[in-house]
């Protein structure tokens, strides 16, 4: 392994029962990166996780983190994890929850410096049990990131939160990358990944798909998006050479079109009054939905 990855999968497969959950799936993970995993339901994403934190063991293949099996202690110590179902113990308060986990740990923070860095002052001494879905959340991340943790799992961290508690976590997470720390991501929320990804993996029936940069991922679809208010008929512009697709919607005309640039010149041309003219391209949410979609049986 690589002195930049600190976890690998290398083609580990995987089955419960007759069913196939990972397909010779190859992963890496880089140091002082945010890795996004995204993949439909039933893609493996959380049993690529849970192999890669020793949780389960692969049928066929090999794992490693920082070098060494995700089983043993010294490997352990240096992550986190924030799983998508947390039991913590209710009765115990947010000060309490933190104190305990960072006892596990070397060299943890504080719990004054983890309840500060992650937003969570107000709740330091309120019983868990007692937290809205949403501050549980924000708890089981003070949680997380307690121990200094040189690689973090975070599985769908931001479900439950508001939009302001929401931008908070992603502020924490952006610093933390810039610390130095190695970040994993799954996240349903796909402009969540487009914000903040360094690379992302897009897994579908427990195979990998795509992976790289969020624009290398865009740039597997080669439409543009094009939006404007006219006066033209979607018939009309339907028949045109590049065109893929046109819908109307609150009074705009939406055009994919895999030739974008050629399109718009005979938007302008045709239509004098055309108005609000804007051409974007494909998002992460428009290639993954591509991608997977594209996947064979």
């Amino acid at each position: 392994m690589n002195t930049d990855c600190v976890a690998r999968l290398a083609e580990v497969s995987k089955k419960f029962g007759k069913t196939i959950a990972l397909d010779g799936l190859d992963l890496e993970v880089r140091r002082g990166e945010l890795f996004a995993v995204l993949g439909p339901n039933g893609a493996g994403k959380s049993t690529a996780i849970s192999i890669l934190l020793g949780l389960k063991s692969p049928d066929q293949g090999s794992v490693q983190m920082f070098g060494e099996s995700p089983r043993r202690v010294e490997a352990r110590r240096q992550v986190g994890v924030m799983m998508q179902e947390v039991a913590l113990a209710p009765e115990l308060r947010v000060r309490e929850q933190i104190d305990l986990a960072a006892s596990y740990y070397p060299d943890p923070l504080t719990v004054d410096a983890v309840l500060e860095m992650t937003h969570t002052t107000p709740l330091r001494d309120r019983p868990y049990g007692k937290l809205s879905a949403g501050q549980k959340r924000q708890a089981q991340f003070a949680v997380a990131v307690c121990g200094r943790p040189k690689l973090l799992f975070l599985d769908e961290p931001t479900v439950g939160l508001d939009i302001q508690a929401r931008e908070m976590m992603w502020g924490v997470l952006r610093r933390l990358v810039e610390q130095g720390a190695s970040i994993v991501l799954t996240t349903h929320y796909l402009e969540e990944a487009e914000a903040l990804a360094d690379r992302v993996a897009v897994l579908a029936r427990g195979r990998l798909i795509a992976c790289g940069t969020v624009s290398e991922i865009r740039g597997h679809i080669i439409q543009k998006y094009i939006s404007c208010s006219t006066t033209l008929a979607v018939e009309e512009v339907e028949r045109w050479p590049g065109v893929e697709s046109v819908s109307c919607s609150q009074l705009k005309m939406h055009i994919s079109a895999n030739n974008a640039e050629a399109v718009v010149r005979r938007l302008l041309a045709a239509d004098e009054a055309l108005e609000g003219l804007e051409v974007r391209r494909a998002g992460l949410s428009e290639a993954f939905a591509e991608l997977t979609q594209e996947t064979p049986q």
